[in-house]
């Protein structure tokens, strides 16, 4: 036995090798999958960073640069104010919509301290102190005499104009008896009478005046726009 020869590991490892070919391929398949690995790795350390894209912009809300008020009006949120009445002898500046126009007056307005703003108070028209008394002097065949006492009731001297209507009459002369004389102008249906001198204060005067083809009643008689007394 001390003759034979002993074989050598190595020898044992390649026959092992030999007769087990599985195990080359498997140690094989590792070797590619390290080489893999440190190949990948080493690609990834050689590319650019990956630089980070922006996002889509946010969607904004475009806002009005005033929001619609929504508060209640101050004539719908308070209760009415009740609209005081117009006193007696007021014409006011406000006018209804659709309703009648007031009819002017003659009078002549003035201010209302007291009252609302726009508002004047008309006073009554004062009455002419000169007045006029009317009656027939005479009657004949186609005409008559008529006589018109004017009196001034006040203490100062005051023009005067007398109008009488004669429907269908005519006016043959007209005169102031005593005193300085006027005009007499002929109208339609009678004639118009004004002064030429000042009726002194507490003063009467009669104008006179002959009228044809007509009623010796007027069908109206006046004095500064004052009805006659007598008729």
């Amino acid at each position: 036995m001390s003759g034979m020869r002993r074989p050598s590991s190595k020898s044992y490892g390649t026959a092992v090798i030999a007769s087990s070919p599985w195990i080359v391929v498997s140690v094989g398949a590792g070797v590619m999958v390290v080489l893999l690995v440190i190949a990948l790795g080493a690609y990834r350390g050689r590319s650019p960073a990956f630089d980070a894209q922006p996002g889509p912009p946010e969607p904004t809300l475009a806002l009005p640069d005033a929001w619609p008020s929504t508060s209640v009006p101050a004539t719908a949120a308070s209760p009415s104010r009740r609209a005081s009445p117009t006193p007696i002898g007021r014409v006011t500046g406000r006018s209804t919509p659709g309703g009648p126009t007031p009819a002017r007056s003659s009078r002549t307005p003035s201010p209302d301290p007291g009252g609302d703003e726009g508002t004047v108070l008309l006073l009554p028209p004062t009455a002419s102190p000169v007045s006029g008394r009317y009656r027939v002097l005479d009657e004949s065949h186609g005409g008559f005499v008529g006589e018109v006492l004017v009196s001034n009731a006040s203490r100062d001297g005051r023009a005067w104009t007398a109008r009488l209507a004669f429907p269908g009459g005519r006016l043959g002369s007209a005169w102031i008896e005593g005193a300085p004389q006027g005009t007499a102008t002929r109208t339609d249906d009678g004639f118009t009478y004004r002064s030429g001198q000042d009726l002194a204060g507490g003063a009467s005067v009669a104008l006179r005046f002959y009228v044809q083809h007509a009623d010796s009643r007027p069908a109206s008689c006046t004095v500064d726009g004052v009805a006659c007394h007598g008729l």
